[in-house]
């Protein structure tokens, strides 16, 4: 069996890209047909969210607790190779350098649970088997049920959105020992908490593949030497939170900064631009993970769990039986 079948995920299933506002109609050519694009401006301002299942013009934001709005001049069309952006303050505002993170499903499902007998909300979305990535929407009832995501595979992280307003919800699988009810909040930089809340939702959904996409956690060492972590190809982007203490959510990718040591970061909970985060929260991408080069309490505090999602940049080994190269 071959160690991955996403040689090239940057071409299929997940790319970064930079572009610069121009207030005007510009196509941003991403490799594929995004279904969410996460797109945030590097100076000062909000990150922004849109998928094909709301459509371009319904935005939702990670650094707040706002409700989805509709902005008429966002995304006018998701095409077969990018987006579409016309005239806007928020993801195209004129001079502003943007950094656009893309994802693909592509196969579109809807499901009526009592006719199908498929979890016990009605939902739809999109998915990608290949990748392990579906985006899913429904209406919350207010008591527990189950949703179709439409993966055939168990997802290891979900982020979740009242669209309404409300709090991110984010269940990582490696979040404590009772991941099913403790959750992080995307939207600010709170330790792990643990309750259990119906919401009219949106749902992000990620299944590991081996060589694209990996989310697990780690223990801090607290020194300019740190752990290496080993995700199976080399980072393309990178979200890491220390999740046992208040820390930022993190988020690095290799567009941004294309060598070592890797410092340019946003962060999802805030809205600051990069440059104010300063150069003290230190990566190495590495062609099989990443380690960590700062003693930062974010990234590597002594003693303490972080956890993190990556998706990669090129498997660790293709299909081909190929290794990768470091950077």
């Amino acid at each position: 069996m071959a160690y991955t079948d996403i040689d090239n995920p940057s071409e299929t299933a997940f790319n970064t890209v930079l572009y610069t506002g121009n207030s005007s109609t510009q196509v941003i050519n991403v490799g594929f047909r995004p279904d969410l694009v996460w797109a945030k401006p590097r100076t000062s301002g909000g990150h922004f969210l849109s998928d094909s299942i709301r459509g371009g013009t319904k935005v939702i934001q990670t650094g707040g607790n706002s409700a989805e709005v509709t902005r008429s001049s966002n995304i006018q069309s998701f095409n077969s190779n990018g987006y579409t952006l016309a005239g806007d303050g928020t993801t195209n505002n004129s001079g502003d350098a943007t950094v656009s993170w893309n994802f693909k499903a592509g196969t579109s499902f809807t499901n009526d649970a009592s006719s199908t007998g498929i979890g016990t909300i009605d939902s739809s979305g999109s998915f990608n088997n290949d990748s392990g990535f579906s985006v899913v929407t429904w209406t919350g009832t207010g008591s527990s049920g189950t949703i179709k995501h439409g993966m055939n595979t168990v997802p290891s992280v979900i982020l979740i959105k009242n669209r309404d307003g409300g709090h991110w919800r984010v269940y990582h699988h490696k979040n404590t020992s009772a991941p099913e009810t403790d959750f992080l909040e995307l939207s600010d930089s709170d330790a792990t908490s643990d309750n259990n809340t119906a919401f009219n939702d949106t749902a992000y959904c990620f299944s590991e593949r081996k060589g694209y996409f990996k989310s697990g956690s780690y223990i801090g060492t607290g020194n300019t030497n740190g752990s290496t972590i080993w995700t199976g190809g080399k980072p393309a982007l990178l979200i890491a939170k220390r999740s046992s203490g208040t820390s930022h959510w993190l988020m690095m990718d290799n567009k941004r900064d294309p060598f070592n040591v890797a410092d340019a970061l946003v962060v999802a909970n805030d809205n600051d631009s990069e440059s104010n985060w300063g150069t003290d929260r230190k990566i190495d991408f590495l062609s099989s993970g990443f380690k960590c080069r700062s003693n930062s309490t974010e990234i590597n505090n002594s003693g303490a769990t972080h956890i993190y999602m990556c998706w990669m940049e090129s498997p660790y080994v293709n299909s081909s039986g190929i290794p990768n190269n470091a950077r």
